[in-house]
């Protein structure tokens, strides 16, 4: 059942719970999308209760900021909160996987364990940002003129938003000849990207991350965590060697044949990888 999460400062965020074992919070990608992560919950049925969440802003939240790093760690507190979890495991995809990185570094107490997929390490984009652009634009293939089209445009309708955005999400899958298929999945329903919210803490991460102090937070800590790739994620994997090199209590599952979204390409060894390290009892 659908329910609304009420932030401090007033904000409503759609959430819902499903399972009854181990309690796992979601934080899904963007930022500006909504929860695309219910294959997963699905996966992971058998051994979790599954909390998803859109974000300020987002999906079936209301769309209200401000939108910031520590406004959506206070967001998933509220989530935390409002379910009643004293501890629970994060898994975060993508953008997701920062936020939950953050909060488990501000609220370690409350996390029992991280899994931290498709992330984006802890050094600065410009690292890792240009390989992927290259990459993007490699595998949008025919797509690329359209893409830069749409992409040129001051202003598009939300069909021409949809789109590009399905145009875009299509590169980050390993199996081209299904590429499109599986994007338009992600964008069905449909409920428009909030590029305010995408531009704004976007631009925050580029003065936040890649600090020694980030790194010297993630090296004290003591939280269990498990690093899920796709090994043919257009974001070079080398982007979350540092964060894997800080980490105390750390281990790392690449799965072969799969991309950004690990689940949807290889979803037995995602299953088998995730599943195992939220049920063992560590």
């Amino acid at each position: 059942m659908d329910e609304t999460v009420l932030t401090e400062d007033g904000v409503r965020l759609w959430a819902v719970r499903s399972g009854a074992v181990v309690p796992v919070v979601f934080c899904h990608g963007g930022p500006g999308m909504w929860d695309t992560l219910g294959d997963v919950a699905a996966l992971l049925s058998d051994g979790a209760t599954v909390h998803r969440w859109d974000q300020r802003g987002c999906g079936r939240s209301e769309r209200r900021g401000p939108y910031a790093m520590a406004r959506s760690v206070a967001d998933l507190d509220a989530v935390r909160r409002h379910f009643g979890l004293a501890r629970m495991a994060l898994l975060g995809h993508s953008w997701g996987a920062q936020l939950a990185l953050r909060y488990a570094l501000e609220h370690p107490d409350h996390v029992s364990k991280l899994v931290y997929v498709s992330g984006t390490g802890i050094d600065q984009d410009s690292t890792w940002r240009a390989a992927y652009k290259q990459n993007l634009r490699a595998n949008l293939g025919a797509y690329l003129g359209r893409w830069e089209e749409l992409k040129g445009r001051g202003e598009r309708s939300d069909s021409e938003d949809r789109e590009y955005s399905v145009l875009q999400w299509s590169a980050d899958f390993s199996e081209r000849e299904r590429a499109i298929e599986h994007a338009e999945r992600m964008a069905t329903p449909w409920f428009g990207v909030n590029f305010e919210c995408n531009a704004a803490i976007n631009a925050e991460g580029k003065r936040t991350w890649g600090t020694t102090a980030l790194r010297a937070a993630c090296e004290g800590l003591d939280v269990p965590t498990l690093i899920v790739d796709g090994a043919e994620d257009i974001r070079p994997r080398r982007a979350v060697d540092s964060l894997e090199q800080a980490l105390p209590r750390v281990s790392r599952k690449v799965l072969q044949g799969a991309g950004h979204l690990p689940w949807v390409e290889a979803p037995d060894g995602f299953r088998t990888a995730v599943g195992g390290f939220l049920a063992d009892r560590l």
